[in-house]
């Protein structure tokens, strides 16, 4: 991405004397005692903001090089060097241990010079919960760090719906998981999945434990890419059922075979050494940046993935490859043998003992200059440019597009200027109880998310008003804490209401109260009408409106956050609720069970033991607990 911040001098390059005259006495003086260990130092502004994070084998060597004159910086670098007002170190005693930390105080500061990954968010991954007595395929967000070490994880990948994809076809071929989570919840109760034959009939009593954990253990295998070897093993378990006269399972597996058969066929053998490599591109067209990167296993290729890259310039691909790295391999579950990459990186000794340290055995980064591993990089960099050229061609169109909806809507509501900036408020409640307000920000016809808040509403007389309750979250936004906040100094282009005219005059009376004026416009459900202030009538737009498609997109975000919040604190509400009615729980045993144990269901099928190995039990108050939930189950 193309940073479009001017520059503090119209020259690129360095004027050390007037960088000099401007730069705070401090930082000039903190150069001369940067120490000559290794570690990170973070660049800061004058705000006190972290700008940037590095790390240094020689501290003083690589700090001072930024401020020497002619030093050959990147174009990012030059101009976050511009804005450096204070310099700190972390000494560590190694460089891996400094590799470690940078990756850390990266995620923390989250410094606005550092390549990263464009959508800063949860990637999905594939789990099976090794932990548990009955171990489950199941799609996560996040490591459960608690049992990460007994947990297997695959991933992480950017499409989750092709995660799902593959955890159904793990349900057909193998068929797991059950559709519950353990026998003791189904109570002998069949699931769905048994009835239409993608469950190995746990949940009925049909199949055993050891049958059961073969299955597991054969959805594994398949997630390695180990599947030549899954096949010779069925054939093994198919001949064997034969020759015991078990023709049915004989037939079960002989399907599995074939199914698995079905997507070996369609993998590529792209090496011969049958090496397991994770192969690492980096292309850039100057507005983006993309890394492809490509899973071979046993010589097969058996997936890619790509990511986009922020703050990565074409005179820094090194930095942006290492960057990469860094960050998807703290998080990703295999470490193969090999690691190929597009680009030498310079500190590529200290990544691959940080990569071995993880794997637990020898890793090697190559950047291959010929044979067959650079035709396998060069695959991985041509799809990176197919990708990039898609998004081209759908950034066009989706600017198109946006403009056309925003220019159709400043038409139809009489809008002054173009609503690039749009915030859209709604109100969620339970008869009145937990009502909460959220406020969507969308700019240029996108969600905003950083930007988005959410309101507890502080009225609590229990009788539900969305009126009061609009106007106290639109008075909140105006004159409260958030209109502090740098993200929310400036007012937007229009306020978007999710209501009919009843909603409108209550945020137009917060408005006029708080002293504002800022355009407002609202939108009912029934028949999507769009009330506009000084209209007797709403504006009804075609169904076809690319103004009404818009407008109903950003009511939809809204709404579906509005909930989202309302959910949570409902479900908080009613854990509280049920735990304060145990004797000798309190609201510091109550906080601490649900820590320790994550959640109700937990806490309810749970043992004596398992409560009183929770901080703050007693036996006696987790046998209550226990003698609590089987009342319950009883009644």
């Amino acid at each position: 991405m193309v940073d479009a911040r001017p520059l503090e001098q119209s020259s690129e390059s360095l004027d050390w004397e007037s960088l000099n005259r401007r730069r705070q006495t401090a930082v000039l003086e903190k150069l001369k005692v940067v120490p000559g260990d290794p570690g990170c130092y973070l660049m800061k502004n004058s705000a006190g903001q972290a700008i940037y994070v590095g790390k240094a084998k020689i501290l003083r060597s690589r700090v001072r090089q930024y401020f020497q004159k002619g030093a050959d910086l990147s174009r990012r670098i030059r101009r976050m060097v511009h804005e450096v007002a204070d310099i700190e170190w972390i000494v560590t005693d190694t460089e891996l241990e400094a590799l470690i930390l940078e990756s850390n105080l990266i995620k923390k500061h989250k410094p606005y010079y550092n390549v990263r990954l464009r959508d800063d968010k949860s990637y999905p991954y594939i789990a099976v919960t090794l932990s548990e007595p009955w171990p489950r395929p199941v799609f996560m967000r996040k490591l459960r760090m608690t049992q990460a070490e007994a947990d297997r994880y695959y991933g992480p990948y950017t499409d989750s719906l092709a995660v799902r994809d593959t955890l159904k076809l793990i349900r057909q071929l193998f068929k797991i998981p059950c559709g519950y989570k353990s026998p003791d919840q189904s109570k002998g109760r069949a699931c769905m999945y048994y009835h239409i034959g993608q469950c190995t009939g746990i949940c009925a009593g049909v199949a055993d434990r050891e049958e059961y954990l073969s299955a597991v253990n054969d959805a594994m295998a398949f997630l390695d890419g180990r599947r030549d070897e899954l096949v010779a093993k069925l054939e093994r378990e198919m001949e064997s059922a034969a020759e015991n006269l078990s023709f049915e399972k004989a037939a079960r597996i002989r399907d599995q075979v074939l199914s698995i058969r079905k997507l070996i066929a369609g993998q590529k053998v792209v090496c011969t050494d049958c090496q397991d490599q994770d192969v690492i591109a980096v292309v850039t067209d100057r507005e983006n940046t993309c890394v492809e990167v490509f899973f071979v296993r046993s010589g097969k290729l058996i997936g890619q993935d790509h990511f986009l890259l922020e703050n990565a310039w074409e005179d820094d691909i090194e930095e942006s490859l290492e960057a990469f790295m860094l960050h998807y391999y703290k998080t990703a579950p295999h470490v193969p043998r090999q690691v190929l990459t597009s680009a030498e990186i310079g500190d590529a000794s200290t990544i691959e003992n940080w990569l071995r340290s993880k794997r637990g055995s020898k890793v090697e980064l190559i950047t291959p200059k010929r044979g067959q591993r650079k035709k396998l990089v060069d695959m991985a960099a041509k799809n990176a440019q197919g990708f990039l050229a898609q998004l081209r061609v759908k950034l066009q169109s989706d600017q198109r597009r946006v403009e056309q909806e925003l220019r159709e809507l400043q038409h139809a509501a009489g809008l002054p200027n173009l609503p690039c900036r749009i915030e859209c408020y709604d109100i969620s409640n339970t008869q009145g109880s937990d009502t909460v307000a959220s406020l969507v920000v969308f700019e240029n016809g996108q969600p905003k998310k950083s930007d988005y808040r959410k309101f507890k509403i502080r009225r609590s007389d229990g009788e539900p008003d969305d009126y009061a309750s609009l106007g106290e979250a639109i008075t909140r936004r105006l004159t409260g804490t958030s209109r502090r906040s740098k993200a929310m100094a400036d007012l937007p282009d229009l306020f978007l209401i999710d209501g009919g005219k009843g909603q409108l005059n209550a945020a137009l009376e917060a408005l006029r109260t708080a002293g504002e004026s800022v355009p407002t416009i609202s939108i009912a459900k029934r028949n999507e009408e769009i009330y506009v202030p000084g209209r007797t009538e709403p504006v009804i737009l075609p169904r076809s409106s690319p103004a009404l498609r818009l407008v109903q997109r950003i009511r939809d975000e809204t709404h579906r956050f509005a909930i989202t919040f309302h959910r949570q604190l409902r479900g908080k509400s009613v854990r509280t609720s049920i735990l304060s009615t145990i004797p000798g729980i309190g609201p510091k045993r109550r906080k601490q069970l649900l820590k320790s144990l994550q959640s109700i269901e937990r806490i309810k099928n749970a043992s004596v033991e398992e409560l009183a190995a929770a901080p703050g039990m007693t036996r006696t108050t987790a046998q209550a607990v226990f003698d609590f939930f089987r009342s319950r189950e009883q009644e």
